[in-house]
């Protein structure tokens, strides 16, 4: 998808969705113009950066931990990659020399990733990826993966390594005791992966027009 393809794509999402994602659909319309801007780009409710209330424009940084409270929700960019961390949630990203590059402890969150490999991790698994967009509910015991595109490589705790290619949320799974199961797509839509892919600075692999989950 082109440039001005992308910008009128964003549009119709804009002119078409209620509630929060408009004002986020037209922040990343305005970032294709400009430098990917890092740290925080929208703050809803109740958001803290280690502790402390973060607004738009605050830093996010290797060793941050992202909390969000009840009715909530934050998107942020660090380096090429953009998160939109849901209600209820809260997110440690680990430290530069740290291998996990960032840990769900609670709650859900959508994240779309540049090149080269990062691990991400749960109470329930480690995965490794490249180059992808996934969706992660972490609960205390289990835990919600959805691979949207890319590829990915899971590790659940005391079980089999599982390594798979999605294009278009082919495959999402829960994990719990070091076992997987076959999941519906839940809490996440195309639109909003669209959405933080331009925050990134990048197009979506996702057509125009593609499905939308909830």
């Amino acid at each position: 998808m082109g440039k001005i393809e992308r910008r009128l794509f964003l549009h119709s999402l804009s002119a078409g969705v209620a509630g929060g994602l408009t004002g986020l659909i037209s922040q990343a319309l305005a970032a294709d113009a400009q430098a990917i801007g890092q740290g925080i780009r929208r703050v809803h409710g109740e958001v803290s950066v280690n502790g402390k209330p973060a607004r738009e424009g605050t830093p996010i940084r290797r060793g941050d931990t992202i909390s969000t409270g009840q009715n909530s929700d934050a998107i942020y960019v660090l380096g090429d990659n953009a998160f939109y961390q849901r209600a209820g949630s809260r997110v440690d990203f680990g430290k530069s020399s740290a291998a996990t590059f960032l840990r769900v402890l609670t709650g859900g969150l959508l994240s779309v990733f540049g090149k080269g490999s990062r691990q991400i991790a749960t109470s329930a698994t480690t995965i490794g990826i490249r180059g992808t967009g996934c969706y992660i509910e972490a609960e205390e015991r289990r835990s919600y993966f959805c691979l949207c595109y890319g590829t990915a490589v899971l590790q659940p705790k005391n079980g089999q390594t599982v390594r798979y290619t999605t294009k278009h949320h082919e495959r999402p799974l829960w994990i719990e005791n070091g076992a997987t199961s076959p999941a519906s797509v839940v809490n996440h839509t195309d639109a909003e992966i669209i959405m933080l892919e331009e925050f990134a600075g990048r197009s979506s692999p996702f057509p125009a027009g593609g499905g939308s989950y909830s």
